[in-house]
């Protein structure tokens, strides 16, 4: 439905049922609630229950002690099983050890099983369905003896929403979370509130938007989950301003601001902008897809870094489960059933090209192999100490990390990051017109009214004639904006 036609069905409709008309556009239009299947098992008696929500785990076989543990979150009309089967989860639970719970809401709880990020009875600290997910991650911390510092939580939709709302009220359960098509932490506190939310959320700071997640739980001072961001620029359900609003959220909570540290490109169209911390360490991540709609990004096949199955909001596109689980570090936590090889130390670049990287580092007693990851995602398996990445894009920056890996496979602790940046590329380029022209020659998109710049999603105000910007170009296709200065 276009969002034309939901504000005039809207004006017509009491607030419960344009509640109903807003759920329905937050999640897939699917089967009411079924019992799960496969090795998706339900749970009872996990704790008193507040929000009413029933609980559903999926754990590896020998899954280890001390291991990670995700809480996934399902879109209105889903159930915890459509999650289960098509997202991916069990996939990487099965190749890296770690167990997953996946709560389900029902329709005694809103007619269209969404969850309630909207109703501060239901999201905030200690109240309804929130508390009752932080009972789910108690009871499956002592059921698997699960690691409580490496609690992971993440949704679509209004799953998305709800898991914004988790880590702003539990940031001392949550050690990170990934919102995908989601809304901003309490972007909205009621039902009337819900609509605005999906097309536009409020233009706030980036100050006002962290406030709201440090009222959440209140007098805590860190540390603070780590948040991806999933969002398709062709979704029309739950804006890409929404992204926005989360990405300036988030790093103001991090105390950092909104210009990337770093910009890169990944599969299925996907730009990944990345913000570190003050220890140069990723924080907050945002992967733009283009092109795609309202959904969970997937990416059907048995190759390492694909997943999922395409269906109704699961969207063909790139495997974010796996990617998030990089980022969360799931990856680095694979069972071993011994000590972790420890981190090869002295990792540094000695070398590089406009096509290349060469890097280097100290050998680890014990190692059989060493894993060279670019950017997150690994490139290389090698037995010596040193490597040459090819093929790279001139004039950009790529972060390396390096893990020894035992006979047996399994990975030890990931290196300390360096970055190198290829020599040559094109000079940065700058162009000055109004918002219409910019948007008209593919430099910024707009949404819900105004203009956001492609690449970096920085607001540029309304969608008119009568509003100015100069963009800088560098690298291709990513913009900001440069109105005090754009040296080329």
């Amino acid at each position: 439905m276009r969002p034309s036609i939901l504000r005039r069905l809207l004006r017509h409709v009491a607030p419960t049922a344009a509640l109903a008309l807003v759920a329905a556009m937050l999640g897939t239009t699917g089967a009411p609630p079924a019992a799960a299947a496969g090795g998706l098992q339900q749970v009872t008696g996990f704790g008193s229950n507040p929000g009413n929500l029933q609980m559903y785990e999926y754990a590896p076989a020998s899954l280890p002690a001390n291991a990670p543990l995700v809480v996934a979150l399902h879109g209105c009309t889903q159930t915890a099983n459509d999650y289960y089967t098509n997202s991916g989860w069990p996939k990487y639970a099965d190749l890296w050890g770690f167990a997953v719970v996946f709560p389900q809401t029902t329709a005694a709880n809103n007619a269209l099983s969404c969850f309630g990020w909207f109703d501060p009875a239901e999201d905030g600290r200690g109240r309804g369905e929130a508390a009752s997910i932080v009972q789910m991650v108690e009871y499956a911390k002592q059921r698997y003896g699960s690691d409580g510092r490496r609690v992971y939580v993440t949704g679509l939709s209004a799953g998305g929403g709800m898991t914004a709302d988790l880590l702003a009220a539990y940031p001392d359960v949550f050690a990170g979370g990934s919102v995908a098509s989601g809304l901003p932490a309490q972007c909205a506190t009621s039902q009337a509130g819900a609509s605005g939310c999906q097309t536009g959320p409020q233009k706030l700071t980036p100050a006002q938007w962290g406030d709201k997640v440090r009222a959440a739980h209140p007098g805590y001072a860190g540390p603070w989950p780590r948040v991806a961001i999933w969002q398709g620029s062709a979704d029309y359900t739950v804006y890409p301003a929404n992204a926005t609003a989360l990405r300036d959220q988030w790093t103001d909570v991090w105390g950092i601001g909104q210009t990337p540290s770093a910009t890169d490109g990944l599969p299925g169209g996907t730009t990944r902008s990345v913000y570190d911390d003050a220890s140069g360490n990723p924080a907050v991540v945002t992967y733009s897809v283009s092109g795609m709609g309202h959904g969970l990004a997937v990416s059907p096949g048995s190759g390492a870094e694909q997943c999922g199955t395409t269906a109704a909001y699961f969207l063909n596109a790139i495997c974010s489960t796996y990617h998030t689980g990089v980022f969360w570090g799931l990856d680095r936590d694979v069972p071993g059933g011994g000590e972790q090889l420890p981190a090869p130390s002295g990792l540094h670049v000695t070398d590089v090209a406009a096509d290349r990287v060469s890097l280097a580092w100290d050998a680890v007693a014990g190692a059989d192999s060493y894993a060279v990851h670019r950017d997150g995602a690994g490139v290389a398996a090698t037995a010596g100490t040193t490597y040459t990445d090819t093929g790279l894009t001139a004039g950009t920056a790529y972060r390396y990390t390096v893990t020894a890996v035992d006979g047996s496979g399994t990975p030890g602790t990931a290196s300390p990051r360096v970055t190198a940046t290829t020599t040559g590329g094109a000079p940065a380029r700058c162009f000055t017109a109004t918002n219409y022209a910019q948007v008209a020659a593919g430099r910024a998109h707009t949404t819900g009214g105004y203009v956001y710049a492609d690449g970096s999603d920085q607001d540029m105000g309304l969608y008119n004639v009568f509003v100015t910007h100069t963009l800088r170009e560098s690298p291709a296709g990513y913009f900001v904006v440069a109105d005090t200065g754009c040296a080329a």
